[in-house]
């Protein structure tokens, strides 16, 4: 979870375009945005914030017509690390839905949190919207913190390398060997509840990563690892800066019964290879198993979607079309009553 841009040394170590030139400038500029964004330690969780915003998240995830699984498995209080599947680029609807669901277990007052992508905390209007929605930059003392304070925390290990995996690994978890989120669970001594999304990385056809990319343009002194290839309108192959929007595929997000490493390994394991290896394949093969599984049981997300929405849509015009009636109905009784009145 350490973040190479949040340090300067480390982006002066990255090396400066030759010539000093206005991309190296631009990119050192957004590397100290990010640190001075990451080095913010306040959590500013604002519960008012959120309520009036839910609406608007409700709306933009019924576009997935979500359904959601296995609530009743996570604890409803106490410390606890939540760890999903990356989906869907920046659209990632299973962030939203997911987080949706802990909010009605939890309720909006309780502390819980999400790790978020550092570079967002570099745009003013979006860091510290999020930073009022309870996402905090995935560095591990934040976590530490709220997690000491009995929250629940939200993490995708996978961030973009899985966000933008090609379309032929769709199904695929992929959290590229990436194990702080073991290494915190076991220091703080919390349980692990998995939750697997499907259906999200239908949404969007990625053709390539882009990691070459991201490396020639510079992107990796900001800690971006891709700059992946999209098919879809209005270009045909598209890229990150014009993406097709997403299809309405159809997302599944399960719960999975808690895991608790501690009580094997204790917080010791979190500085032993060997534990820290085990346990990441432990979480990802719960996960890759319940994500096969769902895959089986929706292997055409898109198709079922559309179907979904267009149940739905006839269902409100239809709603629309009765309540339309009645208020005519009683128009007319209203009126025939006056007439006769007169």
């Amino acid at each position: 979870m350490s973040n190479p841009a949040a340090n300067p040394a480390a982006v002066q170590a990255a090396g400066p375009e030759p010539g000093g030139g206005p991309r190296a400038r631009a990119l050192a500029l957004l590397a100290q945005q990010i640190a001075t964004g990451r080095a913010d330690a306040s959590q500013q969780r604002d519960p008012d914030f959120i309520r009036r915003q839910l609406p608007a998240i409700a709306r933009y995830a019924s576009y997935f017509t979500p359904e959601v699984r296995g609530l009743d498995r996570l604890p409803a209080d106490g410390p606890v690390l939540v760890v999903g599947n990356h989906s869907c680029l920046f659209y990632a609807p299973e962030v939203w839905v997911s987080g949706r669901a802990i909010l009605a277990r939890r309720g909006i007052g309780a502390p819980v949190y999400a790790l978020a992508y550092d570079l967002l905390f570099a745009l003013p209007a979006v860091g510290n919207a999020l930073r009022r929605l309870g996402a905090v930059p995935a560095s591990t003392g934040e976590a530490e913190s709220a997690l000491a304070r009995g929250a629940c925390v939200l993490v995708y290990p996978g961030g973009d390398l899985e966000a933008c995996r090609p379309w032929i690994r769709r199904d695929k978890v992929d959290f590229g060997g990436r194990k702080g989120f073991v290494r915190l669970a076991l220091r703080c001594g919390v349980p692990v509840v998995p939750v697997v999304a499907h259906g999200g990385h239908h949404a969007i056809v990625v053709l390539a990563r882009g990691d070459s990319l991201a490396r020639a343009a510079g992107l990796r002194r900001l800690r971006i690892n891709v700059f992946p290839l999209l098919a879809g309108p209005p270009f045909g192959v598209n890229s990150a800066l014009t993406p097709p929007l997403p299809m309405p595929a159809h997302l599944t997000v399960e719960f999975l019964p808690p895991v608790d490493w501690s009580a094997f390994y204790g917080p010791s394991g979190a500085s032993d290879p060997a534990v820290v290896s085990a346990c990441y394949e432990d979480i990802t093969g719960r996960l890759q198993a319940a994500l096969d599984r769902l895959s089986a049981e929706h292997p055409h997300p898109v198709l079922l979607g559309c179907s979904r929405l267009t149940t739905q849509a006839a269902t409100g015009a239809l709603e629309s079309a009765r309540n339309l009636t009645r208020a005519a109905q009683r128009a007319c009784a209203s009126a025939s009553s006056s007439s006769r009145a007169s």
